[in-house]
């Protein structure tokens, strides 16, 4: 239980900082109906989920003994986010209840999967802290740690996109605008930065 504890609070540590995926899942509650909202929630869990195992059991090891692994990673994760990133800046942000808002299954699967496995900064976040805490916990240790881990996952966005979509009907195109602002220059801010990770390590690996 003292594993599971510790693994359930770095876990909420791991995914409460504001990030891409929170961004996403509360402008997804806030523009979609609470049940798709909820839907969402759950795929952004499943893939944040999957990455947290990957990262736990091993994917830092590529990452650490092939560096061009790292670049690739940053550059093209930079280059995405910085992409969903201008899309929210030119989102028209109505909320109309006339206009059928339901994003599309398959959209909602492969950017929940964008959003969290082409986010390079989780990865290497994840495969720093994930990979050293696995480093000291026995294999049953371990088990129960990544379960802490991944019920903090699950507990954090399902409870993110309830909250959002009680609150929705507080929100008008006025304010979805500027939150939409917000998210789409705090992603994009993300992005650059990353995009410069890249361009200090090129330099590095090059030379």
């Amino acid at each position: 239980m003292e594993k599971y504890l510790q693994g359930f609070l770095m876990g909420l540590a791991y995914v409460a900082p504001i990030g891409v995926q929170n961004l996403f899942v509360i402008n997804s509650a806030i523009t979609q109906k609470r049940s798709k909202a909820l839907l969402i929630a759950l795929i952004v869990i499943f893939f944040d989920v999957t990455l947290a195992f990957a990262c736990f059991f091993g994917i830092g090891l590529l990452i650490d003994k092939l560096e061009w692994l790292k670049l690739i990673i940053l550059l093209v994760g930079s280059l995405v986010i910085i992409y969903i990133g201008q899309g929210l800046l030119r989102s028209k942000s109505e909320l109309k209840k006339n206009d059928n808002m339901d994003i599309p299954l398959l959209k909602a699967i492969t950017s929940a999967c964008v959003v969290t496995w082409f986010n390079p900064q989780a990865i290497i976040d994840g495969t720093m802290m994930l990979g050293a805490f696995r480093a000291t916990l026995s294999s049953e240790a371990g088990i129960y740690f990544i379960l802490g881990v991944t019920s903090a996952s699950f507990c954090w966005f399902m409870g993110l996109s309830i909250f959002i979509s009680l609150f929705s009907h507080k929100f008008n195109d006025k304010v979805l605008k500027v939150i939409n602002i917000v998210c789409g220059l705090v992603i994009i801010f993300y992005g650059v930065k990353l995009l410069l990770n890249f361009y200090k390590m090129f330099i590095h690996y090059i030379y």
